[in-house]
């Protein structure tokens, strides 16, 4: 067993880690308006002068486990009107297409414990761009693209230095960092290096008011003290290091007008001070926010190595053997990934991966929202509420998150979404199957999951309502550690079922509207993909049957039939609950053929497609024949049983032969699983080959669905001639959008209209690559659809997921399509092997779109590149 591997086994090496957001303004928990309007309520320019409530942020931050103590790098050109301590970007409202970050940085490398991280800022040595940023692209329409830092000229003349941050573990709570600043200009240039450790304050709300403090004990040391924090000395080993310290407070008088008290120094002092070597900073050199200052010069094309340490130890020598314990800490990350990808042999893909692991690494964040504290505000802080008017999140008040959790991204979304986490921990069981298992369980513990069995969605809206995933990944992550560690984890699957079956009984009650095992549930995650808006309410007993929300329910049910079958083997009292969830998948699969009534199903055979019903108050109803991924998410609703499997469950057996004998409607419907495929299999599928093969003609025609990159959200066809569809006197019109959103409409982005997500296309392969494992080369399909050329499923599996994988990866001309074409990012010596892995992809170039730091989904991008696992 390797050394990483071995830390793996002790908890305490994951005491500290990236935990630190990359932004706390603009969130919901920082929202304390009565107008609910979140970025506007703190803002990037409030920030530095702004103490949080619930969280901090900064710059490669890490922190310990609960975020009491932090630490995080700022860094100031002399050019610049503030220091950089945290990344900018724009807020929801200022973005031509929402929030969006306007930096230049790339999660290199990271292991699970964190024994050893590397991360690299790009920051210019010329005065940042922040109102050109601002002004232009609230200058830009919709239909134009968003204007990034790259498009100003910033970096044209290379006049930037390349930050590498590196933090190692000797122990525990033995924290070396490492600064390297290169000038990639070709004149010398300053800048001052400014490693800042803080305590998060948390007594001034009225609960407690202990506070920790650091204090100077040389030019190169800083005590900390604190009862809870076993940290004492903060280290710098450059000579030039001077000491500053303030407190984290906020500066009333900057931000309120409130009157000022003499003596006192508050969250934005050191910044003030590197500025305007301003009186901002304690002359008594303590406080509980304290910096180094490094002032220096970089030669031209030269770099400068600055040293830092958070240790326990108080020493003469905190820096004796650094530089052995640094390279110690990477051969052995080094030689963890090796194992992980001793089957992945061109050195291209074994960089994406190992950088798609970073990114899921580095986004780990601690996460505290305590909903009731929230709502009624603290002790010292009444909260202005305006309860008849909008308040978010009222209905889930017994919420309490207080943890390490994954997040899609620490920037643009810098709060848990429960289906991203989902996909995240696909590929984290790659490499920490323990933290991918305890995500998952997370999300259903009381203080998470609703009474009434709800999962929280995200913080904007906990109500609102995402594709049931949940189950899906926990039998992936289940199956995928049981691969690697050689036997299965029964206690975790067995508790994840427990609370499952109140989340499906939660959808079976809540999102059935007329109890037909039909399901809506509004947007489902995919932001207003069809023709007007998803999470509408309609008049008049008007309502949207949709054909993915009741396909993601034909999958969760068979997804929880797996995970009964598998605990079966061991306690036969699941047998029960296999046969349950084996005839509610099937009743949902009949009622997509069949509404009652007389009424059409949601499959149109005149298309070979799955369409979207609305019901109408007459009692007629209206296919809306709009072909998008919507119609694709039935693909999903496939199981294939071994025999062998069913032999070890009499019981089981002895149902499904009652149901083909009574209720034979159902098994010609929607399932072949009475038939045995190649190597004694059954298939259980709404699917049947017939209409299999219609759909994926459709998904694998290049003039709809099928990119050189993946599959599209929606039909190409709709480039040119639009789909319109008219209620109620209002005509909607939906066009093929191969990138960002061209509109706002219905309150959301509309961005699921063309671009290639990876979450859909990952659950599109798996779902192929289960369908080949029944039928085998007893069914091929043109690909692409017209071309002749004849390919069985798990063909056309690998090749989807070849063409995914080439957003990354180098084509012949050595550029890598996520970049848009840009030369810079392509061929660059100090840009061309870095990956940013994106929210989602133009339709037609692959372009990366959306949140561009490793938003976690994306990630998946790790599993495709490892040759896959059995099922």
């Amino acid at each position: 067993m390797n050394v990483e591997k071995q830390r793996l086994q002790d908890k305490d090496w994951k005491n500290w880690g990236p935990y630190v957001s990359n932004r706390q303004w603009g969130n919901v928990r920082e929202d304390y308006s009565p107008d609910g309007n979140a970025w506007g309520s703190t803002t990037h320019n409030k920030a530095e002068s702004y103490a949080y409530r619930w969280a901090e942020e900064g710059i490669a931050g890490i922190s310990d486990q609960k975020q009491l103590f932090c630490f995080a790098l700022s860094f100031w050109n002399k050019k610049d009107k503030m220091v950089k301590e945290r990344f900018f970007g724009l807020s929801n409202h200022q973005g031509n297409h929402g929030e969006d970050i306007k930096e230049i940085f790339y999660y290199l490398d990271n292991t699970p414990t964190h024994s050893y991280m590397k991360m690299v800022y790009k920051y210019p040595i010329n005065e940042f761009p922040y109102d050109h940023l601002l002004e232009e692209n609230g200058r830009r329409s919709k239909k134009e693209d968003e204007y990034e830092i790259i498009d100003t000229g910033i970096f044209d003349n290379n006049e930037y230095f390349d930050i590498f941050i590196e933090y190692c573990k000797a122990d525990y709570n033995d924290i070396l960092v490492r600064v390297t600043v290169c000038n990639r200009s070709q004149h010398e240039a300053p800048i001052v290096v400014i490693p800042t450790a803080w305590f998060r304050n948390n007594w001034k709300w009225g609960y407690n008011n202990y506070k920790g403090q650091l204090s100077a004990s040389g030019e190169d040391s800083i005590d900390v003290i604190h009862d809870s924090i076993p940290i004492k000395k903060f280290y710098a080993r450059n000579a030039n290091a001077k000491s500053a310290f303030c407190e984290n407070e906020t500066n009333t008088p900057k931000l309120y007008d409130a009157p000022y008290i003499e003596n006192t120094y508050f969250k934005d002092g050191i910044n003030n001070h590197v500025i305007y070597n301003s009186n901002t900073v304690n002359p008594e050199k303590r406080g509980s926010k304290a910096s180094f200052i490094i002032d220096e010069v970089i030669g031209a094309g030269q770099c400068k190595t600055f040293d830092f340490r958070l240790s326990p130890h108080e020493t003469n020598e905190p820096f004796d053997q650094f530089d052995e314990i640094f390279n110690t800490r990477i051969a052995e990350a080094n030689e963890f990934y090796n194992e992980v990808q001793q089957d992945v042999t061109q050195e291209d893909e074994r960089n994406v991966q190992r950088q798609a692991f970073a990114g899921l690494l580095w986004n780990k964040q601690f996460y505290h929202y305590n909903v009731g504290k929230w709502l009624k505000g603290d002790p010292n802080f009444e909260a202005p509420r305006n309860f008849n008017h909008y308040v978010r999140n009222t209905e889930w008040n017994h919420m309490h998150n207080k943890d390490i959790i994954s997040m899609p991204d620490k920037w643009e979304y810098p709060w848990y979404a429960t289906w991203d986490l989902a996909f995240h921990c696909v590929p984290f069981a790659l490499i920490d199957a323990e933290f991918a298992k305890n995500q998952l369980l997370l999300l259903t513990k009381e203080w998470y999951m609703h009474p009434n069995g709800q999962l929280p969605a995200y913080e904007w809206n906990l109500s609102d309502v995402n594709p049931p995933v949940h189950a899906w990944s926990c039998f992936r992550v289940f199956k995928i550690d049981e691969k690697t560690n050689g036997k299965p984890d029964l206690l975790f699957l067995e508790k994840v079922f427990q609370k499952l079956l109140l989340n499906f009984t939660w959808w079976v009650n809540r999102k059935d509207k007329n109890g037909k095992n039909i399901f809506g549930g509004g947007f489902l995650g995919l932001d207003n993909i069809g023709a007007f808006d998803r999470n509408m309410e309609l008049k008049d007993g008007e309502h949207l049957e949709q054909a993915d929300g009741t396909s993601w329910m034909a999958m969760y049910a068979l997804n929880m039939m797996r995970i009964a079958m598998e605990l079966a083997q061991y306690y036969q009292v699941y047998e029960d609950m296999a046969i349950k969830f084996f005839e509610h998948y099937l009743y949902i699969a009949e009622a997509m053929e069949n509404m009652g009534d007389g009424k059409e199903g949601l499959w149109n055979e005149e298309d070979g497609f799955f369409y979207d019903v609305l019901q109408l108050g007459n009692g007629e109803s209206v296919t809306l024949r709009l072909r998008s991924i919507v119609g694709l998410i039935p693909l999903f609703a496939v199981e294939i049983i071994d025999h062998s499997l069913l032999e070890k469950m009499p019981n089981f057996q002895r149902r499904m032969e009652w149901v083909l004998k009574n209720k034979p409607e159902l098994t010609k419907l929607v399932s072949h699983w009475d038939e045995e495929g190649q190597g004694r299999k059954h298939l259980m599928s709404i699917l049947r080959k017939n209409r299999l093969t219609k759909v994926l003609t459709r998904m694998l025609d290049e003039k709809e669905f099928l990119s050189s990159y993946g599959i599209r959200a929606m039909s190409k066809v709709y480039e040119e001639n639009p789909f319109v569809f008219s209620v109620h006197g209002t005509e909607n019109v939906v066009y093929y959008t191969p990138a960002e959103s061209d509109s706002r409409m219905f309150g959301g982005n509309s961005n699921w209209r063309g671009p290639i997500w990876f979450p859909i296309n990952f659950l599109i392969v798996e779902s192929l690559q289960r369908f080949h494992f029944y039928y085998g080369n007893s069914l091929k399909v043109e690909l692409p659809t017209g071309s002749g050329d004849k390919r069985n499923l798990d063909e056309v599996a690998q090749n989807i997921s070849n063409r995914l994988c080439s957003i990354f990866l180098k084509d012949e001309n050595g550029q890598r399509a996520f970049n848009g074409g840009n030369n810079k990012f392509n061929y660059d010596e100090h840009f061309k092997d870095y990956i940013t892995f994106y929210e989602y992809f133009h339709g037609d170039n692959g372009r990366g779109v959306g949140a561009s730091h490793q938003t976690g989904w994306t990630a998946t991008v790790a599993k495709l590149i490892k040759p896959r696992l059995t099922f």
